[in-house]
């Protein structure tokens, strides 16, 4: 099912399928779209949400206790069907639960809960994980988010005209991925402009995503040097960021802020020692946010 939201200036259309994002256009601009629409000769999604782990696993698994598990990268939840239990003008609230499939690969009671709110341009997207568990069970989890939008967003406009604008300089180092996992090796990424933008070209996705971490900024604008249509996202307590494409060709590109990340080369190993995995004791809840202007 698909659900809306919409005012006089934006719609917003997301599926019960993943709790996915699937639409936000500017209705005061001709309905113009700002997210991918996810064609699947390029990549067929549109803004999955990761959960319960980001990024990939040592040949998919992991160890619980000693007891090997599997998991694809990103995990299960953004190919599940989520509940819509709460739809009022501005909001739209979604919820997956544990069940008998999900303990098979991921063996936590958990409660996801995913919050969509529109106010003029701007959408704020919630998550809220409660551990529902009784003591002394704790919930392990990371979870992240992955949209996709459309670069170039104008007719006439190239991928190449599109560049990332930071509030103020920064200094940005990438993890260099080996497989979908980290190496534990980083790498300068060359920025311009006295290091407030950085200028998108297909050559700087050629060795996978650019992964951040220890990053000291919270928002991030998707720009063009031929018009004044624009991205921004804010991301504040995020500690991990991705920023990929497929292509220069793709016609998409992702801002990703994350609750975890990829786990390191290496054999599997215990959930607990992976990298951004949070530690919800029972009981206890989870909630944080980022926000989409379409600009």
């Amino acid at each position: 099912m698909t659900y809306s939201l919409q005012n006089d200036q934006c719609r917003v259309q997301v599926n019960s399928h993943g709790a996915e994002l699937a639409s936000l256009q500017r209705r005061d601009l001709g309905d113009l779209e700002y997210l991918w629409q996810a064609d699947p000769a390029q990549w067929g999604r549109h803004a999955p949400l990761l959960f319960p782990i980001v990024g990939r696993l040592p040949e998919d698994s992991y160890l619980y206790n000693g007891k090997a598990y599997k998991l694809p990268q990103h995990g299960f939840a953004r190919d599940q069907e989520f509940q819509l239990i709460h739809e009022e003008k501005t909001q739209l609230v979604f919820q997956l639960m544990a069940s008998p499939a999900s303990k098979a690969v991921f063996p936590f009671e958990f409660e996801l809960r995913v919050i969509y709110e529109l106010h003029g341009t701007t959408l704020t997207v919630g998550w809220k994980v409660r551990n529902p568990a009784a003591a002394p069970h704790e919930l392990l989890f990371s979870i992240g988010a992955h949209p996709a939008f459309r670069c170039p967003l104008l007719p006439g406009e190239a991928f190449e005209d599109y560049y990332f604008a930071f509030d103020h300089p920064v200094q940005l180092q990438r993890h260099l991925l080996q497989g979908g996992l980290r190496t534990g090796e980083t790498q300068p990424v060359p920025l311009a402009n006295s290091n407030t933008e950085l200028p998108l070209t297909g050559e700087l996705f050629a060795d996978d995503a650019l992964v951040f971490s220890h990053y000291d900024f919270t928002r991030l604008t998707l720009r063009s040097r031929r018009s004044e249509r624009a991205v921004r996202m804010s991301f504040p307590g995020f500690p991990y960021l991705g920023l990929w494409t497929k292509s220069a060709q793709a016609g998409f590109v992702c801002i990703e802020p994350w609750q975890g990340v990829a786990s390191a080369v290496g054999a599997p190993g215990e959930l607990a020692d992976k990298e951004g995995i949070i530690v919800l004791p029972p009981s206890m809840e989870f909630h944080t946010a980022y926000t989409i202007e379409a600009l």
